[in-house]
């Protein structure tokens, strides 16, 4: 089996190469091969590697940039995910596809599920939403995952720079009255792993359903909370005086007001999921611990 990976030097692609490994040929498309602002390009593509399955990590994920920068976004997180749907069809191919919370406004006062209505506040939520919109009209074989606060060990994201900040300060104020479930993008891979081998299985036995699921870690927590749990964690495992901060002060969104909204709730209902592939999420918190142990383990 070939699959093929969009998207591998980011955060979620680097892990998913290394979580589809034992499934087969992995052909890793960096943006040098596989560049999603060019969608022209990636019919020949697909094409000439023939894969069995199609990962698709990459996506423009600057939410405030986008706002400016619209065309962009579209080329890369709608254009060309229609593109690779197309193609995936024609070639009987499996497309496994990452979208984001910010399809939802997060009015809701419930985790949303797949069936709630989309209603994205930025342009990046609407060039996703339009993205799985173009998956399902394909017709091809599909798998929409819906995610949410993504973070590694590499890369850049809110976890990293809590640990940067935190050495650099001794206050804090971050936002309270955003909701969701921070979720390891180890996690997203390894299960993705085992989702594709799941559906391959089914694809053999003619009784595969395409479908779009929630998959997050499993609890809620804010923002504020989030960073509260770094730091605390990390001060147990950072050498003394490499967490200088004291104090995170909760604050409401407007004291960092953003080019693009931002939804108040992004929690997801991941019922579907779990019932669909039989897998036991971890907390939020539970998978935290674990990456905090694993980076401190490599800046030892």
């Amino acid at each position: 089996m070939r699959i093929a990976i969009t998207g591998v030097q980011g955060q979620l692609g680097w892990e998913l190469a290394r979580s589809l490994a034992p499934l087969g040929d992995v052909v890793r498309w960096d943006r040098e091969v596989a560049d999603l602002s060019k969608p022209a390009l990636l019919d020949g593509l697909m094409r000439f590697y023939r894969p069995d399955v199609v990962v698709n990590a990459a996506a423009y994920t600057a939410v405030d940039k986008a706002e400016d920068d619209c065309v962009t976004a579209r080329l890369v997180n709608t254009e060309s995910v229609d593109v690779m749907a197309r193609a995936a069809k024609r070639a009987g191919a499996l497309f496994v596809h990452f979208s984001t919370d910010y399809v939802f406004d997060g009015k809701s006062p419930e985790p949303y599920s797949e069936d709630c209505e989309t209603a994205p506040l930025n342009v990046y939520g609407a060039t996703k939403r339009d993205g799985e919109l173009a998956i399902i009209a394909s017709e091809c074989d599909h798998l929409i995952f819906r995610t949410s606060w993504v973070y590694a060990t590499r890369g850049a994201n809110f976890m990293l720079t809590m640990l940067r900040l935190a050495g650099e300060r001794e206050a804090l104020k971050i936002v309270d009255d955003q909701l969701g479930a921070p979720t390891p993008a180890r996690m997203l891979a390894n299960v993705t792993a085992h989702a594709i081998s799941q559906a391959m299985r089914e694809r053999r036995e003619a009784r595969f359903q395409s479908g779009l699921f929630h998959l997050t870690s499993r609890g809620v927590t804010s923002w504020h909370g989030y960073a509260s749990a770094i730091i605390d964690y990390a001060r147990n495992l950072a050498p003394s005086g490499r967490v200088r901060v004291t104090h995170i002060e909760p604050v409401p969104s407007e004291a960092f007001p953003t080019r693009a909204a931002r939804p108040r709730n992004s929690a997801l209902n991941n019922d579907r999921f779990d019932e669909r592939f039989g897998l036991v999420r971890p907390h939020w918190w539970d998978a935290l611990a674990q990456t905090l142990d694993e980076r401190f383990e490599r800046t030892a």
